[in-house]
């Protein structure tokens, strides 16, 4: 079983629903879903999110239970965030939904939920290490993967959604174009940050589902990172 904090809207927000009708999947459910499309079958099996805390095998010694109750308390003591507008962007060869502009009120909520966490996280194996590639990482990506077990952390985070998998450069324009014709309700506005989700993958392979979503506070102040 891995675990993994992520940020997604909530069950009934209208953005949950676009995305889960682009993704063929709504991780909120448990449910059978059809094989996703090969477009979007890699975000599909990890669900619409953006990655706070990225997946991890549980500590020894620690349990699911635990984590959700550090969840539950860390956002109750941590301040919901806002991006004040969402767009449509093409990062190396995939799509997300990404911020117009740097939010440092995002960017400190992600580190300290980097560092709040790590408690929790076994280290990683030999497999794990290799599946990051680390002799193509830059000294700084391999020293966060060292430590923090994640080479995008801190200085390297970059907030996004990611709503596909590898495009061509040839299918791209098309590609953004459905993009932008699906998400148009979304785009240009702005994106509450209110709440920060415990995803599980059961079963290394199947696809992760929300075991929780906590609700962060409007109105205590964001840790000081």
């Amino acid at each position: 079983m891995r675990a993994a904090i992520y940020f997604t809207p909530p069950r009934d927000a209208p953005l949950t629903h676009l995305a889960a009708a682009w993704l063929g999947r709504d991780a909120f459910s448990d449910g059978p879903a059809p094989e996703p499309a090969p477009l979007v079958a890699e975000p599909a099996r990890y669900g619409f999110h953006a990655t706070m805390k990225p997946p991890f095998r549980l500590a020894e010694g620690r349990t699911l239970d635990e984590l959700d109750e550090a969840l539950a308390d860390f956002c109750r003591r941590h301040r919901r965030a806002e991006i004040a507008q969402l767009e449509l962007r093409r990062i190396g060869r995939f799509f997300a939904l990404v911020p117009g502009a740097r939010e440092p009120a995002l960017h400190a909520l992600a580190d300290e939920t980097v560092r709040e966490f790590e408690r929790f996280r076994a280290p990683l194996d030999v497999a794990e290490l290799a599946r990051r590639a680390p002799d193509r990482l830059t000294v700084r990506q391999r020293g966060h993967l060292d430590r923090w077990g994640y080479p995008y952390v801190f200085d390297e985070f970059r907030f996004h959604m990611t709503l596909t998998g590898p495009v061509a450069d040839e299918d791209a324009a098309a590609v953004e174009a459905r993009l932008q014709e699906r998400f148009a309700p979304a785009l240009g506005r702005p994106l509450a940050i209110d709440g920060l989700a415990l995803f599980v993958e059961s079963r290394p392979g199947e696809p992760f589902h929300v075991h929780a979503l906590h609700s962060l506070s409007s109105d205590t102040a964001t840790s000081p990172t």
